[in-house]
């Protein structure tokens, strides 16, 4: 059974500190980092909220996927349907901030309706790690 690897830190900066624009860029063999740049306000229409997870679930019949019920706060309760499974047990994430794409076009993932993606990141040799936020922050919370 996967045991949970340590997770990613996000690191907001302060009120104090500009923004700086976000550039995520991939592997060559991913399309290179020329291929996927938008522009910030095209970022600016990714809603990005802290969720609480309260419940972890194996999908049945599946190796690769978790089903995820979370806690968004004012926002209500969502249901993600994660491709995770191989690196992280059920339990391991349960009780755990996560960063949630909450404006994602919901999708059926074998029968069960996924309402949005958690962040997670993969290095080169495949280790994946969920994002999390550094600090303690309230369901709900949008990140910037």
């Amino acid at each position: 059974e996967a045991g949970a690897p340590a997770a990613i830190s996000v690191s907001l900066p302060s009120a104090a500190t500009p923004a700086a624009p976000v550039v995520a860029t991939q592997p060559a063999g991913e399309g290179g980092p020329q291929s996927s740049q938008v522009t910030i306000e095209d970022f600016a229409h990714i809603d990005l909220r802290i969720a609480l997870v309260l419940q972890a679930e194996r999908v049945p019949k599946s190796d690769k996927l978790l089903r995820l019920s979370l806690d968004v706060g004012a926002f209500g309760s969502r249901t993600v349907v994660s491709g995770i499974a191989h690196w992280y047990a059920p339990e391991a994430l349960v009780g755990r901030k996560v960063v949630l794409v909450s404006n994602l076009k919901p999708a059926k993932l074998r029968g069960i309706v996924s309402e949005g993606m958690i962040l997670a990141g993969e290095d080169d040799a495949g280790n994946l790690a969920v994002i999390q936020p550094a600090a303690d922050l309230p369901p709900g919370t949008k990140v910037r």
